[in-house]
């Protein structure tokens, strides 16, 4: 659609699909989720953090904003002031991408990339901090991150990206015995489905799923 750029920068903006830098062909099913704006808060401080998945929706709605403003018929001070503060609010939150984890829409590119490799996912994953929500969601939901890599991964805060490493073909027979035990999220019941999953555990997590069916169906 089209490109905004403050100093020394560009990325082009491919409407509601998120991800989909340069045109990326990898990212075109890609599209926000609702839970991509969700705020994460720190259980003791009860503080918001703003992580990447919610500085990067927030860009994505800026540069909706600035399309339809664009599109419409304003007398040409108003647009070009009104164009002005969008731009640098857009730059703004490229900025704080790029301070959460350095040279983030490029980083990004590399794992919506068909050439991605699982040693590079790895090494992603390692060097991204904690806050980098976006980033490292993509990466537990890649088809070729490693049982390595998901193994890390799950053991993140964000509760989407450990749901991707209980139903991810590659995950390891251990890391999905530990995600079984999650106290935060019912992430049981993906880890009963996941083939890798041993076939004692995967047996008594069907069996307590069964019985939950059972009770939900019986007369009260």
């Amino acid at each position: 659609m089209r490109s905004v750029w403050g100093p020394n920068e560009s990325f082009s903006v491919c409407g509601p699909v998120p991800g989909c830098l340069g045109g990326d062909a990898a990212g075109a099913g890609r599209i926000m989720r609702r839970s991509d704006l969700v705020q994460h808060k720190e259980k003791d401080k009860g503080a918001v953090t703003r992580t990447s998945q919610i500085v990067f929706g927030e860009r994505q709605h800026l540069l909706r904003v600035l399309d339809s403003l664009e599109g419409t018929d304003l007398p040409i001070a108003r647009m070009q002031s009104e164009r002005h503060v969008l731009e640098d609010l857009i730059h703004t939150r490229t900025k704080e991408l790029n301070q959460i984890n350095t040279a983030w829409d490029e980083k990004i590119g590399l794992v919506l990339s068909a050439d991605a490799k699982p040693e590079m996912l790895e090494k992603l994953v390692r060097q991204a901090p904690e806050e980098d929500f976006y980033l490292l969601r993509l990466i537990s939901e890649h088809p070729r991150a490693n049982a390595k890599t998901l193994n890390r991964l799950a053991k993140h805060p964000y509760g989407a990206i450990r749901e991707n490493v209980a139903r991810h073909p590659n995950a390891d027979a251990i890391t999905l015995t530990w995600l079984s035990k999650d106290r935060s999220q019912p992430l049981w019941y993906l880890v009963a489905f996941n083939p890798n999953t041993p076939t004692p555990l995967q047996r008594r997590l069907r069996d307590r799923l069964k019985k939950l069916g059972e009770n939900q169906l019986s007369p009260r």
